[in-house]
Parts: C-alpha cells; sequence; structure tokens
C-alpha cells in the first residue's frame, strides 16, 4: 500500500515539472497567482471548489480574484483548504490592464492525498487565451484522495 501511495506521489511529481514546458506557449513571466481553494468531496467523476486568488504581478501590485476549480475525471476522496500557487505567464511583458486574469482557464490536473499530498495544475487561458499557470510549487493539501483529470479554473 505505501508503496503505491509513495509511487503515485512521485509520478504526480514528475507530472507537475514535466508539463508546463509542453503546455504553454506564453513565455514572459508577470507574476504569481496564490490561490486558497476551499476543502472538499470529491464526486468520483469530478468536482467544483470555491476559489480566491492574489495575483502579484511583477511590478510589485496586487489584484485579488474569486472564482471555482471544476475537475471532471477521477476525483475521490475528501479534502480540507488547498493551497495553490502558479508562476504566470504571457505572450509579451506588455503592460496588462487590470482584471487581465479573469476568464477560464483549462488543463491537465493531478493530485494524491493521505494525511498531506501533492499535486500539480497546469492551465491555459484568460483574456485571449494569452496567460499560462504553471506550478510554482507542487500545491499542498490535507485529508484523503486521489483525483487526476482535466481542470477548469474560473476567475472574476
Amino acid at each position: 500500500m505505501k508503496s503505491t501511495i509513495v509511487g503515485t506521489l512521485a509520478a504526480l511529481a514528475l507530472f507537475a515539472t514535466a508539463m508546463p514546458a509542453a503546455a504553454a506557449q506564453p513565455s514572459v513571466q508577470v507574476g504569481r497567482l496564490s490561490c486558497e481553494v476551499a476543502g472538499g468531496i470529491g464526486l468520483i467523476v469530478g468536482s467544483q471548489k470555491a476559489v480566491s486568488c492574489t495575483f502579484h504581478r511583477a511590478n510589485g501590485d496586487t489584484e485579488t480574484y474569486s472564482g471555482e476549480i471544476t475537475r471532471i475525471g477521477l476525483d475521490i476522496g475528501k479534502t480540507d483548504r488547498t493551497r495553490i500557487e502558479w508562476l504566470v505567464f504571457a505572450a509579451t511583458d506588455t503592460s496588462y490592464t487590470s482584471g487581465a486574469l479573469g476568464g477560464k482557464y483549462v488543463g491537465a490536473s493531478g493530485e494524491a492525498t493521505l494525511g498531506v499530498g501533492l499535486g500539480g495544475n497546469v492551465l491555459v487561458g484568460g483574456l485571449d487565451r494569452s496567460f499560462a499557470l504553471q506550478p510554482f510549487s507542487v500545491q499542498a493539501q490535507t485529508g484523503l484522495s486521489l483525483a487526476a483529470g482535466l481542470a477548469e479554473l474560473t476567475l472574476r
């Protein structure tokens, strides 16, 4: 049992570090998005949880967003509040207006939790699909769950 969990966590860590290079076209880092995800229960084929995020622009300014993250695919178990950090990349380093990160992001998602867990989400979207969210560090959470599939993040 322990070897299965360790193997799953190792695969997720590899997933979180290998996917960013392949998934995103935008290449200029414009800041960091820090999100708190509400706890909840996976419903086997998916879940939807509220998010509250702060965008830390490279110039030091901050913006606040709310929304939800929806997962479709395997999602079994229960998690407490989760913290996710993403580096935000854009196609150019042009200054974006306030609220530019608002919109829908889609991509791959995976996590495993037994007490303390790890996960990764690589998403592309926002204003004209011009932003990419790549894991800054592996997401941290507590609970008991296993999830893999597609994720959609909506920010307002």
